[in-house]
């Protein structure tokens, strides 16, 4: 995906509406950099309310910290976390997460942090269970690194205002954001937590554009498709 003036235009604009609609979202929830990558593994397939309950367990047992997580055997791991759902596949997805974490980095999430972004980026990848919206949610949210996050919600708002086709995969999205956003962490943080609050309140699968900060954008041009003014 190449810079595009009209396309960085767009994108800067819909982020200035989206801030002055929703305000400060202060995005990802969670206290330690390794709460964050836990939560973004949890989150899997599940609503945030879910993995705020299966937090709150580990919490109790005193189990949030790289040590403690991987000391608790799986089965366990696993009890703690059942209300986020799919709980025996992410026990193993955590597992499989903290086992590179100690033999790559020594349990050091700092260490793993100082990694450069791309070769960190392919290292997460390759980690059973961990895709490219998990691998960046960790990178953006736990280590502040320069990478933007693509969910369901991103795609849809992007796809509806003309800037994609919507059959684009994962990689050529993110690709798009990057190359025509500034390399700013806090701005790829704030966007992607507005695409979020835009996917839940307005840009939902039927759409609920009577009140939505995007609406004065979108009109309907001569194919039927969406497009940015």
């Amino acid at each position: 995906m190449r810079k595009s003036k009209k396309t960085e235009t767009a994108l800067l604009k819909m982020h200035r509406k989206l801030s002055e609609h929703f305000g400060p979202l202060n995005w990802w929830p969670g206290e330690t950099p390794f709460e964050i990558a836990v939560g973004a593994i949890l989150t899997q397939n599940t609503n945030w309310s879910n993995v705020e309950k299966a937090i709150t367990n580990l919490k109790s047992q005193g189990a949030l910290a790289p040590k403690a997580l991987y000391a608790l055997p799986e089965q366990e791991l696993a009890r703690l976390i059942r209300p986020s759902g799919y709980y025996n596949m992410k026990a193993g997805r955590l597992r499989s997460f903290l086992r590179f974490l100690f033999e790559r980095y020594g349990g050091s999430l700092r260490k793993m942090f100082l990694a450069p972004t791309d070769d960190l980026r392919v290292e997460l990848l390759a980690i059973n269970g961990i895709g490219p919206e998990t691998a960046d949610s960790i990178l953006l949210y736990a280590g502040g690194k320069q990478t933007f996050v693509i969910d369901a919600y991103t795609r849809r708002a992007l796809s509806r205002h003309g800037l994609i086709d919507g059959n684009e995969d994962y990689e050529d999205i993110r690709r798009l954001m990057e190359a025509n956003l500034p390399r700013d962490v806090a701005l790829y943080n704030e966007f992607h937590a507005q695409f979020v609050n835009l996917g839940k309140h307005y840009c939902r699968p039927q759409p609920q554009c009577e009140g939505c900060p995007l609406a004065a954008m979108k009109r309907r041009n001569g194919t039927g498709t969406g497009a940015i003014i």
